[in-house]
Parts: structure tokens; C-alpha cells; sequence
């Protein structure tokens, strides 16, 4: 599961680390939540920044808002299910991020925030498909997931599942629209967890509306309820 991550580069980090361009303005964002409107590069259109809700809304469910329900998909099995499959093959996108966010669980009521990234800190993208769909309004609108796989060694001590980070040379591979099914799934691995790092973080990340750099900042660990614990 990656329910929050953040992207707080600036516009023109972002262009130059992905090679896109980004039309009109863009402000960091520090707690991405599903249903919010970001950043991603598509398969159709790899030298610019889209802006894609997050949680897809499957091929089949026309005319349906966007769903919290598919924020997610196991890499093992995208290929296969109905739901997924046709965006597998043919809507591929990478989603620009530069830490995501998990809660370990220390108790039956205690919970605290952790936050992943890589080593130097620098931006990534999570391997992601994509729909189109018309709305009630007659309105085109494009919603993403983020596929997930097993854990590494650094998130396996917090949670059974990490969303897949790409590595920067096969990201041109995951928008190929040449790329073998057998080359895609090759690609969907957990990442090295040697180039990553995590630590606590504030329970101001549990609220969606928090969205400030004060939620990626190390802090000593607390729970959902701000109290401190013995728990790291």
C-alpha cells in the first residue's frame, strides 16, 4: 500500500531531472493524498508534465468520479487483471515523487509515521498506469495509480508492501510503448535498499490538510495522536 508520498522539488528541478517540460506554474507539495490532481509523465506524451487524479477510475467504470479504491495495483499480477491489464499495455506513466509515507504499527491504538526516500534525497518516479474517461459533465478526465510490489529490507520492518521506484535508467523502458510484457514486469522490483533511507516523521502527515515542510522533517517518534513514544 502507498497511501501519501510528497514532491517537493521546483518546477525546474523537476524539468531538468525528467527531461519534460511543465506548463504553467507548480508548487512543491509535501503530502500528496489520493483524489488530488499531480504531476505525471505519460507513455503518450513523454516530454511533458500531465496533471492526473490520483485513483484510477478503470477502463470499464464510465462516468464514475475518481476512486480511492484503486490507488493501488500488485505489480505481480497488473498483467493479468481485468481492471488493470489494458492500461498496463498500452497507458504506462511514471510518477514523480521524492519520498513516500508508511505507518508502523507499535500497538493496538499507536501508530507512527515514516518517511522514505532515497539516499541523497533526490527525485524519483514510482512506476504507474493511467485511464481516460468522460465524466458526467462530458468532461475528459485522467486518473493514475501506483503500482506496489514486495517489500525491501528498509520498508519490510514497517509494512508487507513498497510502491515500485524505478531506477532512472529503465524509466525510458516503462513509457516504451515497444516494451515487452516479459521487460515491463522485469522492471517492477523492489528498490535497492542499500540507495534508501527513512525516519520518523510528525503525525501532522495523518491529516490531508497539512501540506508544509514541516511533514517531511525528521522528528523523534510520535504517534497518531502526537505523544511521544519509546517506539523508533
Amino acid at each position: 500500500m502507498c497511501g501519501r508520498y510528497s514532491l517537493s522539488k521546483s518546477k525546474i528541478e523537476l524539468e531538468e531531472r525528467f527531461q519534460a517540460e511543465m506548463l504553467g506554474d507548480f508548487n512543491p507539495r509535501y503530502n500528496i493524498a489520493p483524489s488530488q490532481l499531480v504531476p505525471v509523465i505519460t507513455s503518450d506524451s513523454p516530454k511533458g508534465f500531465s496533471f492526473f487524479y490520483w485513483g484510477l477510475t478503470p477502463e470499464f467504470a464510465k462516468n464514475k468520479p475518481v476512486s480511492i479504491n484503486f490507488i493501488n495495483a500488485r505489480a505481480e499480477t497488473v498483467h493479468q487483471k481485468v481492471s488493470f491489464k489494458s492500461a498496463f499495455k498500452q497507458r504506462r506513466c511514471l510518477v514523480p515523487a521524492d519520498c513516500f509515507f508508511e505507518w508502523k504499527r507499535v500497538g493496538k491504538k499507536t501508530k507512527i509515521p515514516y518517511r522514505f526516500a532515497l539516499e541523497n534525497d533526490e527525485a524519483f518516479a514510482f512506476a504507474g498506469i493511467w485511464e481516460e474517461y468522460e465524466n458526467e459533465k462530458g468532461e475528459n478526465n485522467h486518473t493514475f495509480l501506483i503500482l506496489t510490489t514486495q517489500p525491501n529490507s528498509v520498508i519490510g520492518e514497517i509494512h508487507d508492501r513498497m510502491p515500485v521506484i524505478l531506477k532512472k535508467e529503465d524509466e525510458k523502458k516503462w513509457l516504451d510503448t515497444y516494451s515487452s510484457e516479459e521487460t515491463l514486469l522485469d522492471l517492477l522490483q523492489a528498490y535497492n535498499p542499500e540507495l534508501m533511507i527513512s525516519h520518523t516523521v510528525s503525525p501532522l502527515v495523518n491529516s490531508v490538510h497539512n501540506d508544509s515542510p514541516a511533514i517531511i522533517r525528521k522528528t523523534s517518534p510520535m504517534d497518531q495522536f502526537g505523544n511521544y513514544t519509546l517506539f523508533g
